[in-house]
């Protein structure tokens, strides 16, 4: 480290917590150019900030002081020395919100960390917006026409052009035009994060915090939601996004009235917004500035754009920009991503009845793991759940009240995935899970339909289930 950058560090967390640093290290960096180090003292913690853009501090320092006073769990500013381009900030730890979703999976406790996470939302878009200081926004007060525009020919210079899709330029710029005074048109008079996504979200003590809302300014209640629920390398489900989605709006009616037509009439659009701005970042970081790590991301946003257009939520004409989006979906560079896919571990999860026999493993890997779920409860003794399976939500509730459910499969969890990363690692292409019952039909069921949602979220596999007595009734 620079000898004068130290000096400057251990100076300023000298001046508030009356203590020498003991260590000064410097932490991972992600998509932006700040530069972060934990400091240690013999009894205080903190996280320093270098960042050269002196309106980007003060737009951060600005926001912070200001949300704390509304007791919105944000870091506090403990101390700044602008001139160095320096300030300190409260110490959350490691774990972001992110790192649990793709540790745990979709479980109850990520989905209600979600829900937090969008309450919590509201505090920052309807309460703590309405008396901020937005002199100090960096770069624009407003996420208005110019901004929009802005973020599209980010898209446009930093993926299209790199990724050499084809399009005509002035057809798209006036695509652009429209769909940016399209989106201009939802109410803007909220306070947005800009940048609400799982990785700027920590877990501290059970505690949600919120960081990195030095981009926020005024703009429409739909794009912080669509940050949050459509980033690509978090990567939920659509059903997942959908029940989210829900109940961000019912949270929302108790306090103000929207029209929810009107709310979702736009809300696409700004999906569609935030996903291309995430491709053109993608592209910089990874096409320009050639960091690998962040193309492997593009697949998921690709995807997303698919099924967008699949399902044709954004219906303004704008055939250019369709047209160029066609292009991405039916590239050489999504068939690579394709091909990549294809080469990642393949996880085959099956349930099925000990009065069967185990299932074969066909894949000639030789099997895998077979976990015993007759130690759980069983729902199949009881006769309003005898024709149900573990995918029906009676049959679901009863398992997770009346069973230690929850415990086996974490423990079941923390068993396989240090061999799922050595079968990763060692470039294995096929491994088996199986989980059997009585009947096959109720708590394997359910534990294989667990744990393929937890192994969705991990990077670099694909995830298949199989339920072998439920084939065989389907059959029938």
């Amino acid at each position: 480290m620079n000898p004068i950058l130290k000096e400057n560090i251990n100076r300023l967390f000298k001046s508030w917590s009356i203590e020498n640093a003991i260590t000064i290290v410097p932490l991972p960096q992600s998509g932006s150019n700040r530069k972060y180090f934990r400091i240690t003292g013999k009894t205080a913690s903190a996280i320093a900030a270098l960042n050269k853009d002196k309106a980007e501090n003060r737009a951060f320092i600005t926001f912070a002081k200001h949300f704390f006073t509304k007791n919105l769990p944000v870091p506090q500013v403990l101390a700044e020395d602008l001139n160095e381009n320096l300030y300190l900030i409260e110490d959350l730890g490691n774990q972001t919100l992110f790192d649990l979703l793709n540790k745990e999976g979709f479980t109850n406790t990520v989905k209600e960390y979600y829900q937090q996470a969008l309450r919590t939302l509201l505090s920052f878009q309807l309460e703590a917006g309405k008396d901020l200081d937005y002199s100090v926004c960096y770069p624009r007060d407003k996420f208005d026409e110019q901004s929009i525009l802005w973020d599209l020919n980010y898209f446009k210079y930093y993926f299209l052009k790199l990724a050499d899709i084809q399009f005509d330029e002035q057809k798209l710029e006036n695509d652009f035009k429209v769909l940016a005074k399209y989106l201009n048109e939802a109410d803007a008079n909220y306070f947005i994060y800009r940048d609400f996504q799982s990785r700027n979200i920590m877990i501290k003590d059970n505690q949600l915090y919120f960081i990195d809302f030095q981009g926020g300014r005024k703009g429409a209640l739909q794009y912080d939601v669509a940050s949050l629920l459509w980033s690509a390398r978090a990567n939920l489900t659509f059903d997942q996004r959908e029940e989210l989605l829900n109940y961000y709006l019912n949270e929302l009616q108790k306090d103000i009235q929207v029209n929810t037509d009107e709310f979702i009439k736009y809300y696409y659009g700004f999906v569609l917004v935030r996903i291309l701005q995430t491709l053109g970042a993608y592209g910089f970081r990874g096409f320009y500035e050639r960091k690998d790590h962040f193309l492997k991301s593009i697949p998921h946003a690709i995807d997303n754009l698919e099924w967008l257009i699949e399902n044709q939520k954004v219906t303004i004409n704008c055939d250019e920009l369709f047209f160029a989006i066609a292009g991405i979906i039916n590239s050489e560079i999504r068939k690579k991503f394709r091909e990549e896919k294809n080469d990642r571990l393949k996880i085959t999860i099956t349930s099925f009845s000990y009065k069967q026999g185990i299932p074969q493993d066909t894949s000639g890997n030789g099997g895998g793991f077979v976990f015993d779920c007759r130690g759980l409860n069983n729902p199949g003794r009881y006769d309003e759940y005898k024709l149900l399976t573990g995918k029906d939500d009676a049959v679901i509730k009863f398992l997770e009240e009346k069973s230690d459910v929850d415990k086996y499969l974490k423990n079941v969890w923390k068993l396989i995935l240090p061999t799922v990363k050595e079968y990763q690692e060692r470039g294995f292409k096929n491994l088996m899970i199986n989980f059997g019952c009585t009947g096959g039909q109720h708590r394997s069921v359910y534990c294989a339909e667990k744990t393929a949602k937890y192994f969705f979220t991990k990077p670099n596999l694909q995830v298949d289930v199989k339920h072998t007595e439920l084939k065989k009734r389907d059959e029938l």
